[in-house]
């Protein structure tokens, strides 16, 4: 690692937040602290507090886009314009006076590794208006090693220009979509302001798709009747008629069956491949109930704290240069959870490697700081998201196949054909590992997991030839109804999102380009839909409200299409490889906002059912004189405040205290604090100390203007 110790010059180091400056400062020497930044070993340590700096708003080109008019629309900036953001200006200030020091040489970015990273610091330095050399600090770990490593291996800034470029692009993009999309549709249907997104609003389309026909689904009940052969069951087709069902039933009782076919075939399932972002933020939804947000959270913690790599990334694999030193990792990690004793101690490492397969950032991996003491104190969610990676990454490198024996029974009974599938293991290869994880987070979780991939499969089936005849020595009706499609979790609704358009995409040969968001947003994205009211959490299920299955039926098909969104994420990735010039995506997006608001020229402002105001709904009653309370633009606010004397009681949605926790008070927490006075919630964050826990925030009304809140922890009032 360069040093200049003995140098009358400073380089100055840009980080993204003040927890990795501190690390960073650590490793390379810079223990003194001034205001805003760090200083030692020749270097400057400074941060960002994410992003400092962003697009100006509409009426910074012109005062008259204050108010919103249709006639003003498109709003098309010729020369973009950025603003400091007001709350962030003092630590901009600081960076800015840093970069101007004359003892200041050189500039090394250290943003984190990735599109929003470039984004921060390009934006600061720009504004700014510094023109000293940059170069850039690239790494997938906090590690100390992995800091030193990469400041002996600094690269040229310039060799991040397309990536800084796509970043633009994408703000450029979502700016010109939501500014004259919201604009568009909120003046022409009234009412509440209707967000409208490049990728929100598409997401949104997939909840209204998916409750579309969950709502016209029509339930049919169906009669199967089942054979007992003595040693196994064999199940026939579906009848409507009970009574046909229970005809045949009883016509099979001590009847011979013949055996028409008995198919038996050996199967191997390959290990899994390791985590990226998105798969790893299913995983966790799937198995614990966290959000992608709590997830994403949860890991950068981890990452902060130097026990897993770089979150946001799309990789499922790791580099040749990272194949020696896996065995060593894999079994110091191992030993830091208890499933870790299922872990044979041999690894295949070529089953995880593949550099054409890594472009930024592979894999999410446990890091070689992770061990039984640092595991234990971590908090929960941060606890159990690390034991996900640990077990993924010993799973993906297990050498053995998991290995089974599938039967397939065929049988014929008074004309009717019936089956049954058994399943024998032959090898438990990598599924050792899985097993014991399983049982180590939930009991039981195991035989669910089987349970839902195979709901039909018996088990060890007896020897039986094609010809044989047993005797059916019972038979019974069973009933049921079909199922309508299944409301989406985070789980599904991710995989819904990295997926939409692939079909479309496949038809062309594109196999590649897919996918609404990228793993970095996708969990920003449904966060959005939440906290725009435009979609709910029902326990683990994501379902859109009302007024977002209306604004989904009022828009056109290019503001809501997965494809056309797949599409400009294609050419995003473009940009960022230099395949595709900044200019000419731009273009294209330009073009489509032109010919929306054009479409719309002529049509007359409509107040159009549910996107109209809504009739006023309670949500609960007020603590302090019972009357209702309502849902207002910044608060919940008690009906009684033209009362004479007025009743005071709100729950204002811009909350400090909410905030400070990283959470918002949104229309179901404030029912339940009316309800309950108090609302559990998950991954709340401690600014003291840095990490995400699990409360209960109680309410505690003292009639004053504002209402007061504290924590209450189970077990504990």
């Amino acid at each position: 690692m360069e040093s200049m110790k003995d140098s009358n010059t400073f380089k100055l180091v840009i980080c993204e937040k003040p927890s990795v400056a501190q690390a960073v400062a650590k490793v390379i020497g810079a223990g003194k602290r001034r205001d805003g930044y760090l200083e030692g070993g020749g270097y400057l340590v400074s941060w960002c507090v994410g992003h400092l700096v962003g697009l100006a708003a509409a009426d910074a080109y012109d005062a008259r886009y204050s108010r919103w008019a249709r006639e003003d629309l498109p709003i098309l900036p010729r020369e973009w314009r950025y603003t400091v953001f007001p709350a962030t200006r003092k630590q901009f200030e600081i960076l800015g006076k840093l970069m101007e020091r004359p003892d200041v040489a050189e500039i090394i970015e250290a943003t984190d590794a990735g599109r929003e990273g470039e984004l921060i610091f390009r934006l600061v330095y720009g504004q700014a208006g510094c023109r000293k050399p940059f170069r850039r600090l690239w790494i997938s770990s906090m590690e100390d090693s992995a800091i030193r490593a990469g400041f002996e291996n600094l690269r040229d800034g310039a060799g991040y220009d397309s990536l800084y470029e796509a970043a633009l692009c994408r703000a450029k993009a979502d700016w010109l979509v939501g500014i004259n999309g919201t604009r568009l549709f909120t003046t022409l249907y009234g009412g509440k302001t209707l967000n409208i997104g490049r990728v929100v609003t598409p997401t949104l389309a997939l909840l209204a798709e998916r409750e579309t026909e969950i709502a016209g689904f029509q339930k049919e009940k169906y009669h199967v009747v089942e054979l007992d052969c003595g040693t196994f069951r064999a199940a026939g087709r579906r009848f409507k008629s009970r009574t046909d069902a229970e005809k045949l039933r009883k016509s099979c009782l001590g009847k011979p069956a013949e055996i028409l076919s008995a198919r038996r075939q050996e199967k191997a399932e390959k290990p899994p491949k390791l985590y990226d972002l998105t798969t790893l933020q299913r995983e966790a939804n799937r198995f614990f109930g966290y959000t992608a947000q709590q997830t994403l959270d949860y890991l950068q913690f981890l990452y902060e704290k130097k026990l897993a790599t770089y979150p946001r990334t799309d990789s499922r694999y790791l580099t040749e240069d990272m194949g020696e030193g896996l065995p060593g990792l894999c079994r110091t990690v191992a030993g830091a959870f208890p499933f870790g004793k299922s872990f044979s101690g041999e690894t295949a490492a070529g089953q995880v490697i593949d550099n054409k397969k890594v472009s930024d950032h592979h894999a999410i991996l446990p890091t070689g700081e992770v061990n039984s003491k640092s595991a234990e104190a971590l908090p929960t969610g941060e606890r159990n998201v690390l034991a996900l990676v640990t077990a993924r990454l010993l799973c993906a490198v297990s050498p053995g196949n998991y290995g089974y024996e599938d039967t397939v029974v065929t049988l014929r009974c008074m004309g009717e054909e019936f089956s049954v599938k058994g399943r024998r293991e032959t090898a438990e290869g990598w599924k050792a590992v899985e097993r014991a994880f399983l049982k180590s987070v939930k009991p039981g979780k195991e035989s669910e997991q089987a349970q839902e991939q195979e709901p039909e499969m018996a088990g060890l089936l007896p020897e039986l030839l094609e010809g044989q005849s047993v005797i059916v020595e019972a038979a019974v009706v069973r009933s049921g109804a079909t199922s309508p499609p299944k409301r989406y979790t985070e789980d599904l609704l991710l995989s819904a999102m990295e997926n939409a358009g692939a079909e479309d995409f496949r038809e062309a040969g594109e196999t590649e380009h897919r996918g609404i968001g990228t793993p970095a947003t996708r969990a920003g994205i449904i966060e959005k839909l939440v906290k725009g009211s435009f979609a709910e959490r029902r326990g683990r299920q994501l379902i859109p409200t009302t007024q977002g299955m209306g604004l989904i039926k009022v828009l056109p098909e290019t503001l809501k299409s997965a494809r056309l969104t797949a599409e400009w994420e294609a050419a995003l990735k473009e940009v960022e490889r230099g395949k595709q010039s900044p200019e000419n995506f731009l273009a294209g997006i330009t073009r489509m906002v032109q010919e929306l608001v054009e479409s719309y020229r002529n049509t007359e402002t409509t107040v159009q059912g549910v996107l109209s105001a809504p009739a006023k709904e309670a949500i609960g009653n007020c603590p302090r004189c019972g009357k209702a309370v309502y849902e207002g633009k910044k608060s919940f606010y008690c009906s009684g405040y033209r009362e004479t004397p007025p009743c005071g009681f709100a729950l204002w949605k811009e909350n400090p205290y909410f905030k400070s926790k990283r959470k918002e008070l949104t229309k179901a927490v404030a029912a339940a604090l009316l309800r309950d006075g108090k609302v559990r919630m998950k991954g709340l964050y401690s600014e003291k100390k840095g990490i995400l826990y699990d409360a209960a925030i109680v309410m505690e009304d003292t009639g004053d203007r504002y209402v007061n809140f504290k924590l209450e922890f189970e077990g504990k009032k």
